[in-house]
C-alpha cells in the first residue's frame, strides 16, 4: 500500500533485538547547581567496549523528559571534569538552558577521550554507546527519552534509534542532517534510516548553506524512514552568519539568532509525542 503523504503516520512497532547491559560503576564527577534551578552533573558513564564516556546532565527542577543529544562535528566537545565545555559553539550545547526552561533534562556526550568521531558514527560500535547512553537516560534522567542529533551528530542519532531496544525511545529528532558525502564518509543514509520505527521529526532550514547539509534533502531523508509511520518535516528560516565556514555552529546551519524559535518548534513536536 502507497504511503499516506500526510506529515504525520500511526506509529507501528518494528522490535529489534539488542542485549540489554546495564549500566553500573557510574562516577560523579562534578556536581553544580545554577541560579535557575537547574543541576548540571558530569559522569563518567563505563561503555560496553570497556572504557568510558563523559557526560553532561542538565536537569531542571520539575522535568517532563530528557534528551540525548548528539553534537556535530568531531563530537569532540572538551567537557572536562569540572563541568567546563571548551567547544560550545554547538547548537546543542549554547541551547541547553533553553531545553531546561521548556522542561527538558538534556544528556550531552563528550567524544571517548576527546576522540574524532567522523567517519565512526554509522558503525556498530557507536550504536552500542548510543545505546549505553539511553540507558544512562532512564536510570538517571526523567521518561521519555528522546534523541537528537544536529549535522554530523544526525548520523549517530540515526544509528542509535534505528538498533535501539523497542520502548526506549520516545522519538527522534534530525536537525541539519548530513545527507550528502563529504570528508566524514558517511550520510544519514549509511545508519540504516529503514530500520527506524519510533515517530521522527526532521528539520531543515532553508537558508543552510552547508554542502554536507542541504535542506531540500530533508523529504528525501523523511522518505528513508520506511519503518515509521509518524514522520514529520519542519521547514525554518533564516539566522546569522557570523562565520567563513557555511557548515559551522554560527551560521543558519546551527540556528544561531533564531535558536529560541528553533528550539520552541522541537519542544512543541516533542510534548505532543508524550
Amino acid at each position: 500500500m502507497k504511503r499516506n503523504p500526510s506529515p504525520f503516520y500511526l506509529v507501528v512497532l518494528f522490535a529489534l533485538s539488542m542485549m540489554l547491559i546495564p549500566v553500573t560503576a557510574l562516577a560523579r564527577d562534578a556536581l553544580r547547581q545554577d541560579h535557575r534551578m537547574v543541576s548540571e552533573q558530569i559522569f563518567n558513564l563505563p561503555l560496553r567496549e570497556g572504557n568510558y564516556q563523559r557526560v553532561l546532565l542538565s536537569t531542571p527542577l520539575s522535568a517532563r523528559g530528557t534528551i540525548v543529544m548528539l553534537p556535530g562535528g568531531t563530537g569532540n566537545i572538551g567537557l572536562e571534569q569540572d563541568g567546563h565545555i571548551r567547544h560550545n559553539k554547538n547548537f546543542l550545547i549554547r541551547t541547553r538552558a533553553l531545553w531546561n526552561r521548556r522542561g527538558y533534562a538534556v544528556l550531552i556526550p563528550d567524544s571517548t577521550d576527546h576522540a574524532n568521531l567522523r567517519g565512526v558514527r554509522s558503525s556498530s560500535i557507536y550504536g552500542h554507546i548510543v545505546d549505553d547512553l539511553v540507558k544512562f537516560a532512564h536510570l538517571h534522567g526523567t521518561t521519555p527519552v528522546f534523541l537528537l542529533g544536529t549535522s554530523q551528530g544526525t548520523i549517530a542519532a540515526v544509528n542509535g534509534a534505528a538498533h535501539a531496544a523497542p520502548g526506549s525511545i520516545a522519538g527522534l529528532v534530525l536537525t541539519e542532517s548530513v545527507s550528502v558525502m563529504g570528508g566524514s564518509g558517511e550520510t544519514v543514509f549509511d545508519a540504516d534510516p529503514q530500520h527506524v520505527s519510533i515517530p521522527v521529526l526532521v528539520v531543515a532550514n532553508r537558508d543552510d548553506r552547508c554542502k554536507v547539509a542541504p535542506p531540500k534533502a530533508a523529504n528525501q531523508i523523511a522518505a528513508a524512514m520506511t519503518a515509521s509511520r509518524n514522520v514529520h518535516v519542519l521547514i525554518v528560516s533564516g539566522g546569522i552568519n557570523k562565520s567563513t565556514k557555511a557548515c559551522g555552529s554560527l551560521t543558519p546551519h546551527g540556528y544561531y539568532g533564531i535558536e529560541d524559535s528553533v528550539v520552541g518548534a522541537i519542544s512543541h513536536w516533542m510534548d505532543a509525542q508524550n
